[in-house]
Parts: structure tokens; sequence; C-alpha cells
């Protein structure tokens, strides 16, 4: 194994204890919105955020257990929104992560419950870190609740996005809308590590631009394997994209310039990092496998 498996499989053992502990059982009441909410949050899925979250921090010397609520809250953001966007008022989606959505396994209503449960408690899993100064958890959460809202978060490229959809203006900025819909968490899950291991001014600005980076290209990576990947690879309805007209980068670029702008994104990243004096392989090596995964 990898020096970089071997570190992605420790991160995602260490944030499924993690979110094992947070969540509710499943015989709690109410059962079945505890049932679904723990069926969308163990249903798989490669806890990339989190891997940031301890890659980022261990690069200025935070301790595991200092990351570890943050890493697990950030996975209970994405997770509500993967649940959301699944939602028929949404993409309208039937698989995820190779199992039936939440809406379809359970119903529409729970499903959403189980989403605002999530997001709701993953702000109280950074407010109750006792490992971390009062001050830096302020700092988390405020910084989770822009990345994961609006103007300049989740929410808001979710908004654009839909907008955007059988739109027909081939002037949609595009690289806007993923930087908010996929890259603002992906982007606050470095800075969160960082800002946890003490980093500071242009170790800070480095960070940022790295993680903005990989943020969208991990959006143009997701174009283009939402078109050349089966369903059973991606674990997700695959050619999704193209039957409901979404504005992607693919659909903009074709696959040749989408894989080219990758190439280029992916170089500003790596390129960031020159601005930070302590050993970064691991991030390096995270930037240079979002370009080569299928799924």
């Amino acid at each position: 194994m990898s020096e970089l498996n071997a570190f992605l499989v420790e991160a995602a053992n260490d944030v499924e204890s993690e979110l094992e502990q947070l969540l509710p059982r499943a015989d709690v009441e109410p059962v079945r919105l505890h049932s679904a909410m723990r069926w969308s949050m163990f249903a798989g899925g490669k806890r990339f955020r989190p891997a940031l979250v301890f890659a980022a921090g261990e690069v200025f010397g935070a301790e595991r257990s200092h990351l570890r609520s943050t890493a697990a809250a950030i996975e209970m953001i994405h997770t509500f929104s993967l649940i959301h966007d699944d939602l028929p008022a949404m993409d309208d989606d039937d698989l995820r992560r190779g199992k039936p959505t939440c809406h379809k396994q359970f119903d529409e209503a729970t499903a959403i419950l189980a989403g605002d449960a999530l997001q709701a408690m993953a702000f109280g899993a950074i407010a109750e870190d006792e490992t971390l100064g009062h001050d830096i958890r302020v700092r988390l959460i405020k910084g989770l609740a822009a990345a994961s809202s609006t103007p300049k978060g989740m929410v808001a490229g979710q908004q654009l996005d839909l907008e955007a959809e059988n739109s027909g203006d081939s002037n949609i900025d595009i690289e806007n809308i993923h930087r908010l819909k996929t890259g603002a968490l992906i982007e606050y899950a470095a800075i969160a590590g960082a800002v946890i291991g003490g980093a500071t001014g242009g170790e800070l600005i480095a960070i940022h631009q790295y993680s903005s980076n990989i943020g969208l290209l991990f959006q143009i990576t997701d174009d283009i394997i939402d078109v050349e990947q089966p369903s059973e690879v991606l674990g997700k309805t695959a050619g999704k994209d193209v039957a409901s007209n979404k504005a992607t980068f693919v659909s903009q670029l074709g696959i040749e310039g989408a894989r080219k702008h990758a190439a280029d994104v992916e170089a500003r990243a790596i390129a960031a990092l020159d601005g930070i004096s302590a050993d970064v392989s691991l991030l390096t090596a995270i930037c240079r496998s979002i370009s080569t995964r299928v799924n």
C-alpha cells in the first residue's frame, strides 16, 4: 500500500470512529430519523474532506486528536448536502455511493430531516470540542458557516447550479459556480486543519491558494468521470449531468479542454505549496491523486 493510500485509510477510520460516537444510535428514538442519518453517513464514500483536515493539520504539527471533531463536522455537512442534493426537487437521483439515496430508502420528509439534523450537529461537534481553545472553536464555526451557506459558500453554489440547468446560456461562469458548490467546503477543510495546527500569515495564504485550486480540480475531474465512467464505478447515476443539461466543464470545454484545464489547475495548486517551508509531500500527493481518480 502506498504512503498516500495508507494515510487515507487511517484518516477514514479515524473520522468513522468519531462519527460513530457523535451520531445517535439507530435504536434511539426517533428510530426512523436516526436510521436515515446513519444510512447516508455510513454508506461509504472517500472521506476526502476529513483527510484534508488531517493532512493540512499535520503539516503544521496538529495532534490528530485535535482534528477529529472538525473533520467529522465537515463530513456531516458534506453528507447533509448530498442528501438534499439527491432530492426530487434538486437532482432527483436514485443512487448514491452505490446504494439507494436517502429519500429512496426512507422517504422525502425523513431525508430532509436527516439532512437538517446532520447540518445542526456539525456545528455542535466543533462547539463541544474541548481539545480546542474557545477562540479557535469560534473561528472554525464561523468558517464552516461561511463555507456551507451563502453568499460565498456551498448553498449559494447549489442555487447558481440549479439556475444554470437548461438555461442555454453559454456565458455562465461555471468556475464560480463550482468554486462555491464543491470548492468552498474542500477549501475550508484544508484551512481548518491549518488553523488548528497554528498556521499563520503566508502559510494560511498558501493553504488557501492550494485548497481553492484542488476544490476546483475535484469538480473538473468529477465532470469528466461523469461522462467516462459507468454507474457501477461511480457509485451514482452516470451521465446524469448530460441528461439534466447541467452546466459543466465538459459541456463548456469538451473532454480534452476539461483535461487541459484540470492540468493547469493542478499545477497552480502544487505551486502554491512553495509558500510553506514544512514537508508538504502528502498535500502534493493528494492533489495529484484527484486528477487520476475514477470515482
